[in-house]
């Protein structure tokens, strides 16, 4: 049997410790990639400080679910994608025959109880199998660069999506937190609409970053209030609010700067809360919560990257490094995302 190293969870609330494991053996509509460069999220922070019960995932199961590598072996039924591809592997895996698959949300999917790194093995190791339809071909792009596109990118992308069609015309952005996830947000109203872009953060630095990535106008929160906002739209709100960051405060200053037949997402998962109801959401208003993105939304991530219309911005750590990755992530100290170099 062959082995690797893997970096797993081993038990609820103790360190993530490397131990050899098998190679996996790709099933017949599978394949196995060589891993490359495994992006660190922040959602992973909270698997190692949860308690007992706090997720319902089965453990030890190894960590990372921003993968991207290359194609070194294919399962029985595998026809068209060919060895030494290079790719990105989108979240997953996805059960492609629940109605939210089979309508194209397979970001909804009800078939699966848990995922990639997050129950299942993930990508902190030398190989991980996935459904073949999972694999997006990256072209040229750098592997370190796609890992990240894999849930940062198709987020931001998924939550911009879906906000779009409210930014015509002369229309407003406001983007709250302007971290990994909010900067490709940027990015992402500047490719995808004609929207003038209004990003709110705290951080002097990243506010300098939001400028370069395309934001219109840059503000700390000591200068964001309602009226304020009220005043950069024209009196009326803005079409589209996405709030990285999730608090009281910024999900209350989403819903006092949204304007009558806005959108809201709230994307960044704070642990905060806000009220809603008659006169505290403006009337036929959207509000939502996006839940990652599709494996077609990876697709047009990765084109658009490979296009060059994508800053991606990382810090690479080395495997043997990859326990400092995740507390440089927890201490908000990386500049873009942390990505480990597996391969």
């Amino acid at each position: 049997m062959q082995t690797m190293k893997a970096f797993r969870l081993v038990g609820w609330q103790k360190p993530p410790v490397f131990e050899d494991v098998a190679v996996p053996t790709p099933q017949s509509d599978e394949v196995l990639v060589e891993v490359a460069a495994v992006g660190l999220c922040h959602t992973d922070v909270h698997f190692l400080h949860a308690a007992a019960g706090d997720f319902p995932y089965p453990i030890p199961f190894t960590l990372g679910h921003e993968i991207a590598g290359r194609v070194v072996a294919v399962g029985a039924s595998v026809r068209d994608l060919a060895l030494e591809t290079p790719v990105a592997v989108a979240l997953g895996p996805r059960c492609w025959r629940c109605l939210p698959c089979l309508r194209g949300e397979d970001n909804l999917c009800t078939g699966r109880a848990s995922g990639r790194g997050w129950g299942q093995d993930g990508g902190l190791a030398r190989y991980v199998a996935v459904p073949v339809r999972e694999a997006v071909p990256l072209g040229a792009l750098d592997p370190a660069l796609a890992a990240p596109l894999t849930d940062a990118g198709v987020t931001a992308y998924h939550a911009v999506r879906r906000v779009a069609p409210k930014l015509r015309g002369a229309s407003t952005a406001i983007v709250i937190g302007v971290g990994g996830l909010g900067g490709y947000a940027v990015q992402l109203l500047r490719v995808l609409t004609g929207a003038r872009i209004v990003a709110i953060e705290a951080s002097p630095s990243k506010r300098i970053r939001a400028a370069e990535l395309g934001a219109d106008l840059v503000l700390g929160p000591d200068e964001a209030g309602p009226a304020r906002l009220r005043d950069e739209t024209r009196g009326l709100g803005a079409e589209a609010i996405l709030d990285f960051v999730g608090i009281d405060a910024t999900m209350g200053l989403a819903l006092a700067a949204a304007r009558i037949g806005g959108s809201i997402a709230i994307v960044g998962a704070g642990g905060g809360r806000a009220s809603v109801g008659w006169g505290l959401l403006p009337n036929n208003c959207d509000l939502f919560i996006p839940q990652g993105g599709t494996t077609a939304d990876l697709h047009d991530v990765i084109a658009l990257a490979n296009a060059g219309r994508l800053r991606i911005d990382i810090e690479r750590f080395a495997f043997e490094r990859t326990a400092e990755g995740y507390a440089r992530v927890e201490a908000g100290t990386v500049a873009g995302r942390a990505v480990v170099l597996v391969g």
